[in-house]
């Protein structure tokens, strides 16, 4: 039997001297839809991060892949994606934004893959890639940083609370896009959100997080 995607095992985080998330034991398998809700300050988005490797816990165990999260290089890293509540843009263009991660990796000929996650998420890329980040709404900004992490085609796509306050059409393309990327490409999805519906009608399992702790 292959190894999961990720394994958790005795995971704490602590911030100063108060503890905000302390996971016994958590595996999620490749290709599969987590959903992971609980009330705020439950450790959710810190929990996130670590599977980001944007922080490392404090204490405990958890390989990615197979292997020890101080053994997983740059490039497995890479195949790792968040997308937060806020859209973090860079003060360039639409297509400046979305081919940043390509160029980073040293892939040139990024434009047809620009066009194409830019109409995954249902934005026109002749309307849209050559505006500037200042002249977008809020839905649209959010669509363009999820563009800007599917044009990467990542093996993990971490969503933390991606839909909260945007308007109907721009929630309802960001989990349209992000449920086709498991479809087109086997990615892995880990999604926060409080919509529960959303969580019951999509994912392959709901965890719940209380006081830092997995309790459902």
């Amino acid at each position: 039997m292959s190894d999961p995607l990720y394994h958790l095992e005795n995971v704490r985080q602590v911030y100063g001297d108060r503890t905000v998330l302390d996971v016994d034991q958590l595996e999620i398998e490749a290709r599969s839809i987590i959903g992971l809700t609980g009330p705020n300050g439950s450790g959710k988005s810190t929990l996130m991060r670590i599977l980001a490797f944007v922080e490392a816990p404090a204490a405990g165990r958890m390989t990615f892949q197979g292997r020890p999260r101080h053994q997983v290089g740059l490039a497995l890293r890479r195949q790792v994606t968040m997308l937060s509540q806020e859209p973090y843009l860079l003060k360039r263009s639409v297509r400046a934004n979305v081919a940043y991660g390509l160029k980073i990796r040293g892939i040139s000929d990024a434009g047809p893959r620009v066009d194409e996650a830019l109409r995954q998420v249902g934005l026109d890329p002749s309307r849209f890639a050559d505006r500037s980040w200042r002249e977008l709404s809020g839905g649209e900004a959010q669509r363009v940083a999820l563009a800007a992490r599917l044009v990467l085609r990542p093996r993990v796509l971490l969503l933390d609370e991606p839909t909260t306050s945007l308007d109907r059409e721009s929630a309802r393309r960001i989990k349209e896009a992000s449920l086709a990327a498991r479809k087109e490409w086997g990615t892995t999805l880990v999604v926060v959100s409080h919509d529960m519906a959303w969580l019951e009608s999509v994912c392959d399992n709901i965890l719940v997080l209380a006081d830092g702790r997995l309790v459902d």
